[in-house]
């Protein structure tokens, strides 16, 4: 059986980054860490006591759920977690220190990885040094397999000093990737009652040493899974009988396109995907599309949105297809809180390593890390996105992506000084 307790952070991040798994399959990930969480005395939330069901996004297909859970069995995660999981992954780890007085910090940390492959010759350094993928189509290109060490990290951290007055929440969030887990997870009672949260980034093109207090303002983003059906014929002989589900989707694309800009801030569509299983002599009786819009504010990326619904459902119309789009995830857009940043930029300078601290960055991207900011913001409490620097050798989601691992213990310590301030 796998056993993460022993290990070392950069251990753990090695062994995270051999064997990935994908959002909404992270099960192996999710019982290893529970398992040390739970041993180290913190109440352990899984499953669908971590996330809310109805509310996820982009699940996989029951199938793909099976497998990724014998393949989690084989791999040696815990059976006692595996089974607590049920085919839901993720968990929100809990505890109380001191008589619980002080103040309720959240930290939350995603643990997926990328549906992409990774570098396999000796110019990549987890492939040179036998910590590469062992699984086809899935990498830990993001960084997450840091984030999930970093958390062990702080759990430990707190549980072995005990030097806090308060109650740690560290929320290990599956799906960050496509933006399908953070809503669902913030939609839970265990954001009720936080009064910071402080998310975390290795990376980001910063330098090992550099420190961002606040990386915020990410693009609110939409994706939409898209499907045009039609009837097909053939080609030659009747094709006035087809009803051609690939023009709707050239139509739709030509025309998302044209969606205007809005004078009130950025917006901004894209069509990743085409796909229509077709030969060239018979009208196309399928075709799917996958679509994403993004905005400035969430106002902006709802106006996208509804505009996007719009042309798919008018170029249906228009060629005599059908057409059914299914949200596969959503985020939202934050901006951090002065205070929780100034506890940052006074907590970073006292950890050793660091050498650089900047006070606020915009994202560029989306981050559904924004659920969870906005919810805590709602009810009252605080929060920052901090960015620790990794020297990463090559772009996120790119096959040769690496960290420098004397990021995990400068990122342990920069939220660990922080979450101290707040006592």
């Amino acid at each position: 059986m796998a056993d993460l307790r022993e290990q070392t952070l950069t251990e753990i991040r090695r062994d995270l980054h051999a064997r990935p798994e994908a959002g909404w399959k992270e099960f192996r990930t999710t019982a290893l860490l529970a398992e040390e969480l739970d041993e180290l005395g913190y109440d352990v939330h899984l499953g669908a006591d971590a996330v809310a069901e109805d509310a996820r996004l982009g699940v996989p297909d029951d199938d793909e759920i099976e497998a990724a859970i014998a393949r989690a069995r084989d791999e040696g995660a815990p059976e006692k977690y595996l089974d607590r999981m049920g085919d839901i992954s993720g968990l929100v780890a809990e505890r109380e220190f001191g008589d619980g007085s002080g103040p309720t910090v959240g930290i939350r940390v995603d643990i997926d990885a990328l549906a992409r492959s990774e570098a396999t010759d000796d110019d990549h350094r987890p492939a040179r040094e036998g910590f590469g993928s062992a699984h086809p189509d899935e990498m830990h290109a993001c960084a997450h397999d840091g984030h999930a060490a970093i958390g062990i990290g702080i759990a430990r951290e707190f549980a072995e000093n005990g030097d806090f007055d308060g109650t740690l929440k560290i929320f290990f969030q599956p799906a960050e990737e496509g933006g399908r887990g953070g809503k669902p997870m913030s939609e839970t009672d265990h954001l009720v009652g936080v009064d910071y949260l402080l998310a975390l980034h290795l990376g980001l093109g910063l330098d090992t040493g550099t420190v961002v207090a606040s990386y915020e303002r990410p693009l609110a983003n939409a994706k939409l899974d898209t499907t045009f059906e039609g009837e097909p014929a053939h080609a030659g002989g009747r094709p006035n009988e087809g009803r051609n589900a690939l023009q709707a989707a050239a139509t739709a694309i030509q025309n998302l396109y044209a969606i205007p800009r809005h004078e009130k801030g950025t917006t901004r569509i894209n069509v990743g995907r085409v796909h229509s299983p077709n030969a060239q002599n018979v009208i196309s009786e399928e075709a799917t599309m996958r679509v994403e819009v993004r905005g400035r504010t969430a106002e902006l990326n709802e106006y996208m949105l509804e505009k996007a619904e719009r042309i798919l459902e008018h170029a249906a119309g228009m060629h005599d297809v059908d057409v059914t789009t299914s949200l596969y995830g959503k985020t939202t857009t934050f901006v951090a809180d002065d205070d929780v940043v100034e506890s940052v930029m006074d907590a970073a300078p006292n950890v050793a390593g660091v050498e650089d601290v900047r006070e606020r960055k915009d994202f560029g991207g989306s981050e559904d890390a924004s659920y969870l900011i906005r919810r805590v913001q709602e009810e009252g409490g605080k929060a920052t996105y901090i960015g620790i620097g990794a020297s990463n050798v090559a772009g996120h989601h790119t096959a040769y992506f690496d960290i420098d691992e004397d990021s995990l213990d400068i990122g342990v310590e920069v939220v660990a000084e922080t979450v101290r301030s707040f006592d």
